[in-house]
């Protein structure tokens, strides 16, 4: 479970990184927060890994600028 928990984890920085996120992990929570091409910064703190997902897979939906 641990290695299949890795690969989600591995799969949202990498989709992190190709939205121009910056996404942090501690103790198990995860930060995002992104500042190009923003009218202000994007920062969201304290995400479980399914929120992490769902927030990237919705900008990626709505277009590289998420609107």
């Amino acid at each position: 479970m641990a290695n299949r928990y890795s690969q989600r984890a591995q799969a949202a920085r990498e989709l992190a990184a190709q939205l121009l996120f910056n996404m942090e992990e501690q103790n198990g929570r995860f930060s995002l927060f992104r500042d190009i091409d923003m009218p202000g910064a994007i920062r969201r703190e304290n995400l479980t890994l399914e929120e992490v997902e769902e927030l990237l897979e919705t900008w990626k939906m709505r277009g590289f600028h998420g609107g």
